[in-house]
């Protein structure tokens, strides 16, 4: 199924001569990851529609800042895109002290490219079945239990510090270069809990080498049919679901702005790449670039809140 979310008011055309060279994609988190797996299929797709080569260029670290810094200063003239999620350019504001970058400042929304929610998993030889299992077991023994994540402001660290405030389970965060590299450490049973990227867990719930709890957002996902809520299994209140989308260095002519959402529009519309992103355990969300301004403005506004309530900092 295909989310669309859309606000009146369509830009005008594009000027044609774009693009007429290669396009930079940055992707600020690591290699393997579902920010790069999503940027590779879209560039794919931009590749054969432009016939121009899209560059996805890999700059992790600082739970996505330093690449979103370096897309900061590139030139606004389209030619370098940031695929983005909702971790660096919603969240991170409000948990780091001081950051090099203001959203909707620095940065032009152009389009959604797909949305889901977080999985909680933990290693199959923890004696937790279920959300309310493994709430007990984290009280029964406080701090004997680890989440991992890619580094404090990512969605995987966010996510178990939710849970610790809404449940008062005491777990202890150790933290990665990386989510897959956490997850491949819940695997390996050095760390017993993650809420990871349902794309990069998913796989591994399938084979035995994980095993899923909860996912955590407001409602079940067809992704994963009848996998209760974190909320619906004794958290109420708890949701968090994760948006990726395309951005690019502020101000950007207004043709620009319309080609290159109008594209991605046309591709996520493809029955071949709703095909290849929910086999990545994603779907594909489409939205103007006005919506999507509007989806980020209400996301900082909530997570300034939520951030505040349950206590989540960089410390």
């Amino acid at each position: 199924m295909t989310v669309v979310i859309m606000v009146a008011g369509a830009a005008t055309a594009a000027q044609p001569a774009f693009p007429d060279k290669p396009v930079r994609m940055i992707v600020p988190f690591s290699p393997g990851g579902t920010s790069d797996t999503l940027a590779r299929i879209l560039g794919q797709k931009l590749n054969e529609s432009w016939g121009q080569q899209i560059v996805v260029d890999s700059r992790p670290g600082a739970s996505g800042i330093i690449g979103t810094e370096i897309a900061k200063h590139a030139p606004a003239d389209g030619y370098t895109l940031m695929h983005g999620n909702i971790s660096q350019f919603a969240i991170n504001p409000f948990i780091f002290k001081k950051i090099p970058y203001e959203t909707l400042r620095d940065f032009v929304p152009l389009s959604l490219v797909a949305s889901a929610p977080q999985l909680l998993v933990v290693t199959p030889s923890l004696a937790a079945k279920s959300v309310k299992e493994l709430v007990d077991l984290a009280r029964a023994k406080p701090g004997a239990l680890n989440f991992g994540s890619g580094g404090v402001g990512t969605l995987a660290y966010v996510g178990g510090e939710m849970f610790k405030s809404a449940t008062g389970a005491n777990l202890t965060h150790i933290s990665y270069k990386g989510t897959v590299l956490a997850l491949n450490d819940v695997i390996g049973g050095q760390v017993q809990v993650i809420f990871s990227d349902m794309p990069i867990a998913l796989p591994h719930t399938r084979t035995g080498k994980l095993r899923a709890l909860a996912v955590t957002g407001s409602k079940r996902s067809p992704l994963v049919a009848g996998m209760p809520t974190v909320a619906e299994s004794g958290v109420p209140g708890y949701a968090l679901v994760n948006w990726w989308g395309i951005l690019a260095p502020a101000p950007l002519p207004r043709a620009i702005v319309a080609k290159l959402n109008s594209e991605i529009e046309v591709i996520l519309r493809d029955p071949d790449t709703a095909k290849r992103l929910a086999s990545e355990a994603a779907e594909p969300t489409i939205a103007t670039s006005e919506a999507f301004g509007k989806l980020i403005a209400a996301d900082i506004t909530k997570w300034k809140r939520v951030a505040r309530e349950a206590d989540i900092r960089a410390n």
